[in-house]
C-alpha cells in the first residue's frame, strides 16, 4: 500500500512536470510569435518614417506635395528593389488616405487592404497584415497641421507656364530699395538662368514663396478660388493616414518552425516523463518481486522443514505398523483362536500392508533427489525392468514388445529404473487381459534421446493429462497417487521432460525426452 501511494505521488509529479514543460513551451511560442509581430510593426514604422522624410523633401511650404512626385516613391517602396529593409518586410501595398478613408495615392495590390474606414492600428488576415501608421505631418489621430497631397495642376496651366518669358528688371528696379523680386527660377519652361527650355516635366513646386500677387501660400493654379472653396478643396486632399499592407509569409514561417520546435521539446519531455514513470514502475515491481521472493524462500524453508518432519514421522510410523502386522499375523495363525478372531487378524494384516505401502511411497516422494549421473545402456535398463515385472505381465497375459535404437545415455541408474518401473507398472494396471505394451527407445537428435511406454488401455482424458502428475491424484482404486508424481520429480531432477499423449487408436503414451546421449 505504501508503494502504491508513493507510486501515485511520483506519477502525479512527473505529469505535473510535463504539464509545466508544455505550458512553458506554449508561453515561449507566444513570446516568439509576439516578437515576430513586433518585427513587422517595427518594419512598418521604419517604412513610415522613410516615407515621411521623402515627403518632407518633396514638399513645398512644408505641407504640400504633388501626387505625381509621390507615386514613383510608393512604387519603389512596394517593389523594394533598392531597399533591403522594405523587401525583407514583404510590402504588398501602400496607400495614403484622406479624412474620408479614400486613398489619395496608392501603389501595389490595394485589393489586399481591408475596406471601409480604418479605425484600428492593425488588421491581421490569413496571408497579410495591414498597419495604419502615423506619418510626420499626416496622422489619423492628429488633424491639425496635416500635409496635403495635391493632384497635378491643370494642363492649360502647365502649358501656360511653358510659354512664360522671363522679364529683365529695369535699372531703377535694381537700384530701388523697395524693389520686388519677381525672378522665377526652376519653373517649367525655364532653366536656372531664366532661359526658356522645351520640356514635358510638370512645374516645380517651390514657387509658392517666390510668386507675388494673389493669395500667398497657394499654388498658382488655385489662387483664383475663394477662401471657402480653397478650404474645401484642401480638406479633400489632406493626408490623414498611411496604410501599409505587408506579407506574413516570413511571420508564418517563423511561427511554424517555432511551434514544431516546441512540439518536439514537449514530445521528448513526455517521452522522458513516460520513461521515468516506467522506470519507477519497474522499480516497484522489482521491489514487490524481491519481497515475494523472500516470502517464498521463507515458505520454502518452512515446507522443507515440514517435509522432513513428515518423512521422519512416516519413517517412525512403520516400526509400530510392523509390530502390529506381526502380532496380527501371529493371531491369525493361532489354532486356539476362534475363526472370527483369525479373520479379523488377517484383515488387520491387509490394512497394515496398505498403510505401509503408502508410507513407503510418501517417504520415497519426500526424499531429496540427488542425481548421480553415469553412463548406462538404456536398452539394458528397459530389459531389467521388464524382467522385474514379468510375473504380473505373464499373469495378465500381456504382450510386451521392445524396439528402437541401441543407445547409451547419461543418468542415475537407480532413479532411471524407478521411473521405468513406475511407468511400466501403470501400463500393466491400465490394460486388461491380452493387452499390448510397447517400450520404444530412439534418437531425438544428434545429442538427445527419448523413451516411450505405449499401451492400448483406456487412455487418459485430455483434461487429466496434466493432473495425473500431481501428488495423490489417481484413477486406480488401489493406487496411492504418488507413482507418477515421483516419476516427474526424478525426470525434472535430470533436466528431462515428460508428457502424456494419446495412443492411436486407443491407449496412452508416456514420452520422456531430452535424455543426453553418450557415445
Amino acid at each position: 500500500m505504501e508503494l502504491k501511494r508513493r507510486g501515485t505521488l511520483i506519477y502525479s509529479l512527473l505529469f505535473g512536470v510535463w504539464v509545466l514543460v508544455v505550458g512553458w513551451q506554449v508561453e515561449e511560442h507566444a513570446r516568439v510569435q509576439e516578437a515576430a509581430k513586433n518585427d513587422l510593426r517595427n518594419r512598418s514604422t521604419e517604412i513610415g518614417n522613410t516615407l515621411s522624410a521623402v515627403m518632407r523633401a518633396l514638399s513645398f511650404r512644408g505641407r504640400q506635395v504633388l501626387q505625381e512626385r509621390l507615386e514613383p516613391v510608393l512604387n519603389e517602396l512596394v517593389n523594394g528593389r533598392t531597399n533591403e529593409l522594405v523587401s525583407s518586410g514583404g510590402l504588398i501595398a501602400v496607400a495614403l488616405l484622406n479624412t474620408a478613408g479614400d486613398p489619395i495615392v496608392a501603389a501595389g495590390n490595394t485589393n489586399a487592404m481591408p475596406g471601409g474606414v480604418l479605425s484600428e492600428r492593425e488588421y491581421w488576415t490569413g496571408n497579410s497584415v495591414t498597419f495604419v501608421n502615423p506619418v510626420e505631418g499626416a496622422s489619423v489621430e492628429n488633424t491639425t497641421n496635416t500635409m496635403v497631397v495635391l493632384p497635378p495642376p491643370p494642363a492649360d496651366f502647365t502649358n501656360g507656364l511653358r510659354g512664360f518669358q522671363r522679364r529683365e528688371p529695369r535699372a531703377e528696379e535694381t537700384n530701388s530699395a523697395n524693389t520686388v523680386d519677381l525672378t522665377i527660377t526652376n519653373l517649367p519652361g525655364t532653366n536656372a538662368a531664366g532661359e526658356q527650355i522645351s520640356s514635358n516635366e510638370p512645374p516645380q513646386p517651390d514657387f509658392g514663396n517666390r510668386l507675388r500677387g494673389g493669395t500667398r501660400g497657394r499654388p498658382p493654379w488655385l489662387r483664383g478660388m475663394s477662401d471657402a472653396d480653397y478650404r474645401a478643396y484642401i480638406a479633400k486632399w489632406e493626408l490623414h493616414g498611411l496604410v501599409l499592407t505587408m506579407s506574413t509569409e516570413n511571420f508564418q514561417a517563423i511561427c511554424t518552425s517555432d511551434i514544431w520546435l516546441r512540439c518536439i521539446i514537449a514530445f521528448f519531455a513526455g517521452i522522458s516523463a513516460l520513461a521515468a514513470g516506467l522506470s519507477w514502475r519497474n522499480t516497484i515491481k522489482t521491489s514487490e518481486l524481491q519481497i515475494r521472493l523472500v516470502r517464498a524462500s521463507e515458505l520454502n524453508s518452512h515446507l522443507k522443514e515440514m517435509n522432513l518432519a513428515a518423512a521422519g514421522l512416516a519413517h517412525e510410523t512403520r516400526n509400530p505398523l510392523n509390530i502390529i502386522r506381526g502380532m496380527a499375523q501371529m493371531l491369525s495363525k493361532e489354532s486356539a483362536a476362534p475363526p472370527e478372531i483369525r479373520d479379523k487378524a488377517r484383515a488387520i494384516v491387509d490394512e497394515t500392508d496398505k498403510v505401509t505401502v503408502q508410507l513407503n511411497e510418501f517417504i520415497n516422494y519426500s526424499r531429496p533427489r540427488e542425481v548421480r549421473r553415469t553412463k548406462l545402456a538404456l536398452n539394458s535398463a528397459v530389459g531389467e525392468v521388464i524382467r522385474a515385472l514379468s510375473h504380473d505381465i505373464d499373469e495378465k497375459k500381456i504382450k510386451i514388445e521392445t524396439k528402437g535404437d541401441v543407445i547409451s545415455i547419461e543418468a542415475d541408474e537407480q532413479l532411471l529404473r524407478q521411473v521405468l518401473f513406475n511407468l511400466l507398472l501403470n501400463a500393466v494396471q491400465a490394460v486388461g487381459g491380452a493387452g499390448e505394451i510397447q517400450m520404444v527407445t530412439g534418437r531425438q537428435n544428434d545429442t538427445e534421446a527419448f523413451v516411450e511406454i505405449r499401451d492400448n488401455g483406456p487412455g487418459v482424458p485430455p483434461e487429466r493429462r496434466r493432473e495425473i502428475f500431481k501428488p495423490y491424484f489417481t484413477t486406480h482404486q488401489k493406487g496411492t497417487g504418488l507413482g507418477l508424481a515421483v516419476v516427474q520429480q526424478i525426470v525434472l531432477a535430470h533436466g528431462w521432460e515428460i508428457e502424456c499423449l494419446p495412443n492411436e487408436p486407443k491407449g496412452a503414451v508416456f514420452r520422456i525426452t531430452h535424455l543426453k546421449l553418450v557415445t
